[in-house]
């Protein structure tokens, strides 16, 4: 199990290890109602943008929402381990076999976050989907549903002419951020900007030195360089 005994309780939910401070909305998922947990302020602001959005004919639905530290974890060990499709920067499939443990990471992180270093942990940012227009089982989150001609495009315009309207931004922006870009994520920037600049790299070392996380001693090696490229280094609002 793993010990957050050092961890200070002010700054644990930046880690995805305390999610009592979340309120929970309903969100269509696969045909049925789901609840998905979100900071108060973005629950709020979201579901005020998906009312709007209803408008024009699109259904703002979430597909990712507030996610613990385990369930990253979980994420990053399977991806590790070749039990769960690594992608290149072009949305590929990557064979893993025969790549060193710093490359390994390295393709990991352009899609997937370390645990600990996920923004879903903090309950302000949102993976979204037109759920008139794709079934979440469908969906993929790869660009190619979300630029013209894909099933999320009217959505993602929507997005970029509105969604600075309710407080939201896109943070993994092409050029912007070691990550790649992802038009499906958003953040709520006013709650999420004050969690940023409490994050710290010496607490999530703790973390992830007492958890069972595939990579370990790799990544502990180069976890300041990862920080700065992929949680400091991102888009900012337009």
């Amino acid at each position: 199990m793993l010990n957050t005994s050092t961890i200070s309780p002010a700054t644990a939910r930046l880690y995805g290890l305390e999610p009592n401070a979340l309120v929970e909305i309903t969100s269509p998922y696969h045909k049925q109602e789901t609840r998905f947990k979100l900071e108060a302020k973005t629950a709020l602001a979201f579901e005020a943008m998906a009312a709007k959005a209803a408008l024009e004919g699109i259904h703002l639905a979430i597909c990712s929402a507030y996610r613990p530290f385990d369930r990253q974890l979980a994420i990053w060990n399977a991806k590790a381990s070749g039990k769960r499709v690594v992608l290149d920067a072009c949305e590929q499939p990557i064979d893993i076999e025969g790549l060193s443990d710093d490359q390994l990471i390295d393709l990991i992180l352009l899609w997937s976050a370390l645990p600990g270093a996920s923004r879903h942990h903090w309950g302000t940012d949102i993976d979204v989907f037109d759920a008139n227009q794709i079934d979440v089982k469908a969906l993929r989150l790869i660009e190619a549903e979300y630029i013209e001609g894909g099933p999320c495009a009217k959505l993602h315009r929507w997005l970029k002419e509105n969604a600075r309207d309710f407080g939201f931004y896109f943070p993994f922006q092409r050029g912007q951020s070691a990550v790649s870009a992802e038009p499906w994520h958003i953040s709520y920037f006013p709650v999420s900007q004050l969690l940023l600049p409490q994050f710290d790299t010496h607490e999530l070392a703790i973390l992830l030195k007492n958890s069972d996380m595939l990579l370990k001693d790799a990544v502990l090696t180069r976890l300041n360089t990862l920080v700065d490229g992929y949680v400091r280094r991102i888009a900012k609002p337009e």
